[in-house]
């Protein structure tokens, strides 16, 4: 069966127009309504809901723009696309790897760890995901518990520095030998 060139669905190719536009907008990015417009069925005639983007944008800012123009003209060639990939994965598994070392000390374990897939996230779509399954469930937990009454948020904040208290003192004395609690046991049996 021979095909039309004129027949080819464009949406299915991902270098064209048409496809550059809805993956841009899966993404989150902001989408011209003039370049959404001609994939509508009534076309660029008809009336669009609004002015401007049909998505809004995610990331504002100058610095955030000229990185993404950076990172989109290192991707254009294929050394510089597996380069980036080298340096994004081995910079995000440094960050992780020391995250997950430091979280039983501590410090800030959990944060480097979240840094860590944040940096992976530039490249990787999976740590895109996760990046973002972890913001959701962090903004959730803290709307939930933000709108508890104020002894159920004492509570969970008791609860929070016992478990901070406990990691600190299990971290020190299986880690650097310290004993904080026999130690002042020691010291209010002796004055």
């Amino acid at each position: 069966m021979v095909t039309n060139r004129s027949s080819v669905d464009v949406r299915a190719r991902p270098g064209s127009p048409k496809g550059r536009g809805r993956a841009a907008e899966r993404r989150g990015y902001a989408v011209p309504n003039e370049q959404r417009d001609r994939r509508r069925p009534g076309g660029p005639d008809r009336p669009s809901a609004g002015g401007g983007t049909a998505v809004a944008e995610r990331r504002g800012g100058r610095f955030r723009q000229r990185m993404r123009t950076t990172l989109d003209l290192i991707r254009a060639n294929p050394t510089g696309r597996v380069t980036l990939k080298i340096l994004i994965s081995v910079a995000g598994a440094i960050v992780v790897t020391v995250g997950i070392a430091l979280i039983p000390l501590p410090g800030p374990g959990w944060l480097l760890v979240i840094a860590g897939l944040g940096i992976w996230a530039v490249e990787f779509h999976w740590a895109r995901r996760l990046l973002a399954f972890t913001r959701r469930h962090v903004h959730r937990w803290t709307r939930w518990a933000t709108t508890r009454p104020l002894p159920v948020r004492l509570a969970l904040g008791s609860v929070g520095l016992v478990f901070v208290g406990t990691v600190v003192w299990l971290s020190l004395k299986y880690s650097l030998g310290i004993d904080v609690v026999a130690q002042a046991l020691h010291y209010l049996a002796t004055h």
